[in-house]
């Protein structure tokens, strides 16, 4: 029996580009993120890790690729 071919599987997980709603600072961030990410300039959080999916707090501005 022949096998077929199987696709590559598109991932999950992308970078996107956030910006603070305090102090409208931009910043990249990945969306499966394992920790906690703040912002550099203000420290508000920007995004919470939940084991897969990060929850993001921040706006979002572009998701890149």
């Amino acid at each position: 029996m022949r096998r077929e071919r199987e696709p590559i599987p598109k991932t999950r997980s992308e970078f996107i580009l956030v910006k603070c709603p305090d102090c409208s600072e931009e910043r990249i961030i990945f969306s499966n993120s394992a920790k906690d990410i703040g912002c550099q300039g203000c420290g508000r959080k920007l995004a919470e890790s939940r084991g897969g999916k990060s929850v993001i707090y921040a706006t979002l501005v572009k998701k890149l690729g």
